[in-house]
């Protein structure tokens, strides 16, 4: 069957990346496409090892004549982020991802398009397959289950790797090397609720935000896009304030990934049936005034209400103080790097909640370049949820890459885009985690720049990628390699 990107330039990188889309690999289940990258490397004679985590290093022979130059790893992540609309029937676990190709991007249909970083490994696999790249000894290195941790690198054996110079190929930005990024951890809360019936003459409705573009809690929280569960609580909050006090909570939800901003969240709530219409109304207020708020950035946003039914609600108490603390809960950018302008050093994201039985359970992730004020913010955030009465447990996190201006492999990447393309590069630092603060531990004193293509909108279903900067993307990597094979 053909592809829609079967025509697309470079054709190598295009090729590997139609092979990848076609194989389920959310995090924690890239079994199948590292099985296809083991399978790539032994049909074309390269060595290849894996760990015990699951990571895969490749070992591809230098250009002949270059065998001498120091070797180079090349670096990405298997893993995709499997995000989806709700009115979209798709098994990230069993079905391709569907391509189709507008203008000058690449998007999915109705599901994450898997670029982040579909086009970073494929470019990694096209460079060592292209007869006219020129480079010396490359290894590599393609991580698991980068997405909901980064535990891929962090359980890495350093003995798979040799090289002490890394390319990452997982930024999202053209014409921009990056030299840093944040560190992160989550946080668990766990609130236990009392059940109750629902009191007599109650009526439950359902209460759900949609529309909202969500996005990547790192790449995209400077924007300031709408938080759907921010959204939801102060929609509930509303006719609990302002009509009648005794709205009980039934349920919530919202959000599905640690490091996606949640794009739908919904509640379940009854109200004494005299107050039905005045509720109604007073949510549909607050969803007006959302749309004042957030309208620019969020023009697709949406409130539903409608008619359910529900056997059971949370206690009072125990509703309120769920809704209390998502409203206090800091989302957002909460402080801008002064060392770097423009970029975002401290945030934190308020992404998933689940419902489940007497238990509602709530998860946070927390992100900053400076460690200080990352656990600063993880303390806040647990006072938080600790004064609303929530067990709480932080999660192990990743640490952030700090930046190397007299980095070697970053003033080569400069002098050669320079020449390239006839200007300078941004070099610039990332909110968003990258795994080479882990594999920089991990490696004490590896050499480290990180490149890519344009993607937008990554972690949610309006994920693109551009295909122009695809084909520039892939002959600065190449005119890198070169360059370092020849300073040898």
């Amino acid at each position: 069957m053909s592809s829609p990107l079967e025509s697309l330039e470079p054709q190598l990188v295009w090729k590997h990346f139609d092979a990848l889309r076609r194989i389920p690999r959310p995090s924690k289940h890239e079994e199948r496409a590292a099985e296809h990258v083991v399978q790539w490397a032994h049909a074309h004679g390269f060595a290849v090892k894996r760990d015990a985590a699951g990571n895969v290093v490749v070992r591809v022979p230098a250009t002949p004549g270059f065998e001498g130059a120091p070797a180079v790893v090349l670096q990405g992540h298997l893993d995709m982020v499997p995000e989806k609309n709700s009115d979209v029937a798709f098994d990230f676990l069993a079905d391709p991802i569907q391509v189709r190709v507008v203008d000058d991007y690449v998007y999915a249909t109705g599901t994450t398009l898997g670029a982040d970083n579909g086009i970073g490994v494929a470019a990694a696999l096209a460079v060592a397959e292209d007869s006219e790249a020129v480079h010396g000894p490359l290894e590599l290195l393609f991580t698991v289950d980068e997405e909901t941790g980064l535990t891929g690198a962090q359980q890495l054996d350093p003995s798979l790797v040799s090289a002490r110079t890394l390319i990452n190929l997982d930024t999202e930005e053209t014409g921009a090397l990056y030299i840093g990024c944040a560190g992160g951890a989550d946080a668990h809360h766990v609130f236990t609720v009392t059940l109750e019936p629902v009191p007599a003459g109650h009526v439950a409705l359902a209460v759900k935000v949609r529309g909202l573009r969500g996005g990547h809690s790192g790449v995209d929280i400077h924007e300031n896009r709408g938080n759907a569960l921010k959204f939801l609580a102060r929609l509930v909050a509303a006719p609990s304030r302002q009509v009648t006090p005794d709205l009980r909570l039934a349920s919530v939800s919202g959000g599905s990934k640690h490091n996606a901003i949640p794009r739908e969240a919904e509640a379940v709530i009854t109200v004494p049936a005299g107050d039905k219409e005045s509720v109604t109304k007073a949510i549909r207020d607050m969803a007006a005034v959302l749309q004042e708020e957030f309208g620019e950035i969020d023009p697709g946003q949406r409130v539903e209400v409608e008619e359910t039914t529900t056997s059971q609600v949370f206690s009072a108490s125990d509703g309120n103080r769920i809704l209390d603390a998502f409203l206090a809960c800091p989302h957002g950018v909460l402080a801008m790097s002064r060392a770097v302008p423009g970029l975002v050093e401290t945030s934190n994201n308020l992404a998933v909640v689940t419902t489940e039985g007497k238990e509602v359970k709530v998860v946070t992730s927390s992100r900053s370049s400076v460690m200080p004020a990352l656990k600063a913010t993880l303390q806040q955030v647990e006072a938080v949820f600790r004064l609303a009465g929530a067990s709480v447990q932080v999660h192990d996190g990743y640490p952030g890459w700090r930046p190397n201006p007299e980095s070697q492999v970053l003033k080569t990447s400069v002098a050669v885009f320079q020449r390239e393309f006839g200007s300078s590069p941004a070099i610039k630092a990332i909110h968003a985690g990258l795994e080479c603060g882990l594999i920089g531990e991990k490696l004490p004193g590896i050499d480290m720049v990180s490149m890519g293509p344009q993607i937008e909108s990554p972690h949610s279903p309006d994920e693109r990628v551009k295909i122009s900067t695809v084909a520039d993307f892939y002959r600065l990597l190449k005119a890198v390699l070169a360059e370092l094979a020849r300073q040898a």
